[in-house]
């Protein structure tokens, strides 16, 4: 399960009449742990915005995140539903919350693909919650090499050596001729049974 951080990032802009602006954005990572989330914050962005400063990470409870490719504007959706718990001899009823992420152009929009992406669950939910977040960019966790890869600092595999089978067709051939001196119930064959002279 993906671990999710929010990350606010802060940064000096340049704006068209000169004026100097300082912007605050966030960003969701999904990392293994708070340096994990900034340095991924680092190499994701860094490129596009050289010079930020990190100005908290934290760790959020999202326990799904759906991203869309038509826009980027991200709605929280708070998903309850009621479970059963077994607690001894009687069972009791128990209403769990979760928070879903999903990027959507409105709220009308976000509870569909919700209930889109819930449309497999057998348990009865309710969508309690829609709020529209300052999420400027989900970042989703990629392995390192995938990011090598994506970045082109991969290297090709050398060449591998050619394998000469010649050793290997020729021990083939012997172990051939060994079965041919055999019966086939083990015994030597009748030229090896018979001694010299005989």
């Amino acid at each position: 399960m993906a671990t999710w951080f929010l990350c606010k990032i802060q940064y000096v802009k340049f704006l068209e009449n000169d004026k100097i602006k300082t912007v605050t954005e966030s960003y969701l990572v999904d990392a293994v742990s708070f340096t994990d989330a900034e340095a991924r914050l680092h190499r994701s962005i860094g490129s596009s915005i050289p010079d930020f400063n990190v100005a908290s990470v934290g760790k959020t409870n999202y326990r799904e995140v759906y991203n869309y490719d038509d826009t980027e504007v991200w709605f929280k959706l708070k998903v309850s539903y009621v479970d059963v718990v077994d607690e001894g001899p009687a069972s009791k009823e128990k209403r769990i919350s979760m928070l879903v992420l999903v990027a959507a152009p409105s709220a009308k929009q976000a509870i569909e693909r919700v209930e889109q992406q819930f449309s497999s669950w057998v348990i009865p939910y309710d969508i309690t919650d829609v709020n529209f977040t300052n999420i400027v960019e989900v970042i989703p966790y990629v392995s390192e090499d995938e990011e090598k890869l994506k970045e082109g600092k991969l290297k090709p595999l050398a060449k591998a050596p050619v394998v000469d089978d010649t050793l290997n067709e020729i021990e083939d051939e012997i172990l051939g001729e060994e079965d041919l001196d055999e019966d086939p119930d083990g015994h030597p064959g009748q030229d090896e049974a018979m001694p010299n002279g005989a």
